[in-house]
Order: C-alpha cells, then sequence, then structure tokens
C-alpha cells in the first residue's frame, strides 16, 4: 500500500477547478472552498464533493440537506482564499462583502462560471471525508475559463482543440 506522503505528492499532479461549496437552511449559511468534486451520473444529473468529515461545512450541509457547487472563473484566487479561511477569522462571515446572484435558491458566487444547485441524496463516509451525493436541481453555466489548482499553484488553462497541431 503507498504511503501517505506518496498519494498526497501524486495527488498535487492532478488539476482541478477550483469550488467554493455553499449551503444555507435550518443550520445557517456556511461555505468553503472544495478540491475535490466530480459529476456522478448525467442520467439523472448528480455530482459529488468530498468534504473533510469533522469540518463545519460537512456538518452544514448535512443539516441543510442542500449545497451549492460555485465553479470560480480564473483569476478568483483572493475569492478562492477567503472561502479556504486565508485571511478570515475563524467563524467569520465568508459571504461578507462577496457578491451574489440575486434570487438564487442558495448563495451563488457572482464570481462562479458554473454553479450546480444539488439536493443531498446521499453521504458516505470514507476515511478522513464524507462523501457527499447530491441530485443536481439546478445548473448554469458561463463561458469563461475555470480557475485551476495544480502542485499547489493556481494555474491558467490553455485550450487545445483536436484541430491543433502539435
Amino acid at each position: 500500500m503507498t504511503t501517505r506522503e506518496d498519494f498526497i505528492r501524486a495527488m498535487r499532479t492532478v488539476a482541478h477547478s477550483v469550488t467554493v461549496v455553499t449551503t444555507d437552511g435550518v443550520d445557517g449559511r456556511w461555505g468553503s472552498t472544495v478540491s475535490a468534486f466530480t459529476s456522478v451520473s448525467a442520467d439523472p444529473p448528480s455530482i459529488l464533493v468530498c468534504l473533510n468529515a469533522q469540518s463545519r461545512i460537512a456538518a452544514t450541509v448535512a443539516a441543510n440537506g442542500r449545497y451549492a457547487v460555485n465553479v470560480l472563473r480564473e483569476g478568483e484566487r483572493v475569492l478562492a482564499e477567503r472561502f479556504a479561511g486565508k485571511g478570515v477569522e475563524r467563524d467569520a462571515d465568508r459571504f461578507e462583502g462577496v457578491a451574489l446572484v440575486e434570487g438564487a435558491a442558495l448563495p451563488a458566487l457572482a464570481a462562479a462560471h458554473t454553479v450546480f444547485t444539488c439536493t443531498v441524496t446521499e453521504t458516505i463516509p470514507c476515511g478522513s471525508h464524507l462523501i457527499v451525493i447530491g441530485a443536481v436541481d439546478e445548473a448554469t453555466s458561463g463561458a469563461c475559463r475555470p480557475l485551476t489548482y495544480l502542485d499547489g499553484a493556481y494555474v491558467a488553462v490553455i485550450p487545445h482543440h483536436s484541430d491543433d497541431e502539435g
């Protein structure tokens, strides 16, 4: 079996979109930057996020039964770090001063180019994390590039189309 350090080193070589998971409901409003997010199925539309089981976002999403995945636009590093807790006090309102989409069912960040609004259908404990599967109630998307993270740094996505040479 691989070591924790080897696993982390290997995972750092996998680029991923930077997302902020948000929720609001009976247990309150909260948001947190999350790196583990993926689609599960198109029929029916569903996605999953992996949340640290001991985190406030995991407890709040589980209690509220709904969440939104906000895929940040390229250039939104400061927002990603704010929702990761950098530069804000532990229990500070991370939404303070952050532009939200008017009329959204859950907190949708205006700086997101894609937002998935979900109802929790299943939670699965796995190691230190909670896998949260959600039925996608609404999906909105834009045409801009996502904020991307690779090997401890934010990186730019450079599209290569199938008709490009090289």
